[in-house]
């Protein structure tokens, strides 16, 4: 059993590993509207580019304790809060752990289902003056979707405390590649129809380019424990929130690895733990083994709602017609 009280001294757990393409030597890494990949350099200049943000590792690491199949939480992990969103038939249509907004989301929030909203409303009035109590937040996000002290959220919506009730991440990710260089190739669309035909309706041949790269791939990972501590939510919850970041970060380099079409990668080494440098990072395979009785201590504590899964039927708001 992972020894967490070995960890209570510590601010953060730092966590990077090297990273290879799965195939060849090239990758591509994100990229941003007018702006293609964010390349940079470092003080001494070495050529840099951003492989992954840290809003996109932090989407990636909620994917991977979801099942796309039955749309549920993988088993090791049933029993955590978090809000289910079905439509008017009764189909899964989303849940707060894919949402992007997560608790946020217009689609728990903005429907006709006012659940979530009332229970946020009612539990957190008395944030509508003076400061947040973060604590008190962070109780009450448990209950619904506890992810979301890892993810953290912000309800941006004046009627819950003017608009001031936000959780920052306690979970960040990102990958970067250094000593990176440009690799320039493209290709064509082929029209073998009408190859001179009309590009801007979709026929003809259309030319295009393609920039990919090479260089040293590493990914970093971070997991704030003093702000899981100042959630003030006690050992149970600590130790949960802390076993659930691991067993993310291991899930996603074991199998999310697939960033892209033109980015497939695998670990280069074993993980390093950056800090505590004395911290054993614990296998895939025993916090699953873990998980569940983390789980269960919470749910006999009451963190979660009950039934820890809050069901929503989403309707959007009927809109008034004018006359």
């Amino acid at each position: 059993m992972t020894d967490w009280a070995k960890l209570s001294s510590y601010p953060r757990v730092l966590i990077d590993v090297a990273l290879e393409p799965l195939q060849g030597e090239r990758f591509q890494p994100t990229g941003f509207p007018d702006l293609g990949a964010a390349q940079y350099q470092t003080p001494d200049g070495t050529q840099m580019v951003l492989l992954e943000s840290a809003q996109s590792v932090a989407n990636r690491l909620e994917m991977s304790i979801w099942d796309r199949a039955s749309e549920e939480l993988l088993t090791p992990l049933k029993g955590l809060s978090y809000v289910r969103v079905v439509n008017d038939n009764g189909d899964f249509l989303t849940s707060s752990i894919l949402e992007a907004h997560r608790l946020g989301s217009a689609y728990i929030l903005e429907g006709a289902d006012k659940t979530v909203f009332n229970q946020l409303k009612q539990e957190l009035a008395s944030m509508t003056q003076g400061p947040v109590d973060l604590g008190k937040l962070a109780k009450v996000v448990a209950q619904l979707d506890i992810n979301s002290l890892l993810h953290g959220v912000f309800f941006a919506k004046k009627e819950l405390a003017g608009g001031r009730l936000r959780l920052a991440r306690a979970l960040t990710g990102f990958i970067e590649a250094k000593d990176v260089r440009v690799v320039q190739s493209g290709g064509v669309k082929n029209d073998h129809i009408n190859p001179s035909g009309d590009t801007g309706s979709g026929f003809g041949n259309v030319p295009y380019h393609r920039e990919e790269f090479t260089g040293q791939i590493k990914a970093y990972f971070n997991i704030d424990l003093a702000q899981i501590r100042g959630y003030r939510l006690g050992s149970d919850v600590e130790n949960l929130l802390i076993a659930l970041s691991l067993y993310k970060i291991q899930k996603f380099l074991a199998e999310g690895l697939r960033l892209r079409t033109a980015c497939d990668l695998q670990m280069k080494e074993a993980v390093h733990i950056g800090h505590p440098e004395h911290f054993i990072l614990p296998s895939l395979e025993q916090l699953e083994e873990e998980l569940p009785a983390l789980i269960q201590r919470c749910e006999t504590a009451e963190i979660f709602s009950d039934p820890a899964v809050t069901l929503i039927r989403y309707t959007p708001k009927s809109v008034k017609k004018e006359e």
